[in-house]
């Protein structure tokens, strides 16, 4: 059962998908998406959902640090509302706190530039996010 992991931001959708066991995480792109004018990249989600015969998506969830929700959060949970009316298929919501932190300071060490950095950031969260949840679910 394969699953696809998400990073929604305003401009960028990081994708990632888990191998068929669900063992681990792989970042497949970054798609552009203009949040502001509703358009989601969800054509190429339907393409990747297909290719990758995806059975349930797990998609960031922005939480302030005192676990509140914000204004990011609220959006990602409107999103994550289209996703699951789109495509039919069960979303979850994942604590993504300092997930971007995270890859960013994973790819610093790695020593890749600071332009290559910003156009595979959110595939990198992507990948976190996906590898969290997945790591969560062979705990229990």
């Amino acid at each position: 059962m394969r699953i696809l992991g998400l990073d929604f931001g305003t401009k960028t959708l990081g994708v990632a998908v888990s191998d068929e066991l669900g063992w681990t995480a792989q970042g497949i792109e970054t798609i552009r998406i203009d949040e502001e004018h509703g358009e989601y990249g969800f054509e190429r989600l339907r393409q990747l959902i297909e290719q990758y015969a995806v059975e349930e998506i797990v998609i960031g969830f922005p939480k302030n640090m005192n676990g509140t929700i914000g204004p990011r959060g609220e959006a990602t949970q409107s999103f994550a509302e289209k996703v699951k009316q789109t495509f039919s298929l069960p979303v979850v919501l994942w604590d993504e706190r300092l997930s971007t932190m995270a890859a960013e300071r994973m790819l610093v060490a790695a020593d890749v530039s600071r332009k290559k950095r910003k156009q595979v950031i959110d595939k990198m969260a992507a990948v976190m996010i996906l590898q969290s949840y997945l790591d969560y679910k062979q705990l229990r």
